[in-house]
């Protein structure tokens, strides 16, 4: 999966803050990515993550 810095990603399960968007901030073997809504950041690996995507959508 093509996944870039900058991409807004929809996730399956929603954060405890109710938000279901994250922002990639890296990318490699383990993705860094930033809650939209209260700013959170966590890394995942890469295929645990992959598994969990619903939607991409690309930032302008």
């Amino acid at each position: 999966m093509n996944l870039h810095t900058g991409d807004i990603l929809k996730l399956k399960k929603p954060h405890p803050c109710g938000s279901f968007t994250w922002e990639v901030l890296r990318t490699g073997m383990d993705i860094r990515l930033r809650c939209t809504v209260c700013s959170r950041q966590i890394m995942l690996p890469r295929k645990q993550l992959e598994k969990n995507i619903l939607d991409i959508q690309k930032k302008a």
